[in-house]
């Protein structure tokens, strides 16, 4: 992970293969329309957040003027302008999950990882930040780490989650107690 704003930034092998993959769904006179798969291979590469030479370098790729690209990275809350932890917590605190109690889970985000949103702890492990509904409301409360949902959590199960991150032993992701899809929580086996 790379916390280091270098002054150049391309994209890898790995990279180009997935930005070629992306472009081939729009039409030649049209492949500005890729700029958020673009953004997502970037955000990928470097370590999770998108330096400005990445920005940058989306737009030269695209034909873009470096604004246009700049608007989309901060009008959507899925890239990140600033370094992030190796695990990206994100905890939904709207309503239906704090009506369920997300305030226990930020608790235990605190508790363990650090008491500030957005600050990089453990040695770049892990980040943390509270964010708008992240789609699973009759799962709540819920967090997402990384591109990974835990669902139907409260303050234990929180810590035994970033505990088993911090061991290098991750837990099950979904549901914690069982639910299948969107049961009812009684029908969680």
């Amino acid at each position: 992970m790379s916390s280091i704003q270098n002054d150049n930034f391309s994209f890898d092998e790995k990279s180009q293969g997935l930005a070629k993959i992306a472009l081939a769904k729009y039409p030649n006179d049209r492949k500005q329309s890729a700029v958020m798969p673009f953004l997502d291979i970037a955000q990928r590469q470097n370590g999770g957040w998108l330096s400005q030479p990445s920005i940058e370098y989306v737009a030269e790729q695209l034909e873009m003027p470096f604004i246009k690209v700049w608007e989309v990275v901060t009008f959507y809350t899925m890239y990140n302008t600033k370094p992030v932890g190796k695990n990206f917590v994100q905890v939904c605190t709207t309503t239906p999950c704090w009506l369920r109690g997300s305030e226990n889970i930020v608790k235990a985000c605190k508790e363990i990882i650090s008491e500030n949103q957005c600050d990089v702890a453990h040695n770049n492990l892990f980040s943390w930040m509270e964010v708008e509904c992240l789609g699973a409301c009759v799962n709540a409360p819920m967090i997402q780490i990384n591109d990974d949902f835990y669902e139907d959590l409260d303050y234990e199960s929180t810590k035994n989650i970033l505990q088993s991150l911090i061991d290098n032993k991750p837990l099950k992701i979904g549901s914690q107690i069982g639910r299948l899809g969107s049961r009812g929580a009684n029908n969680a086996q």
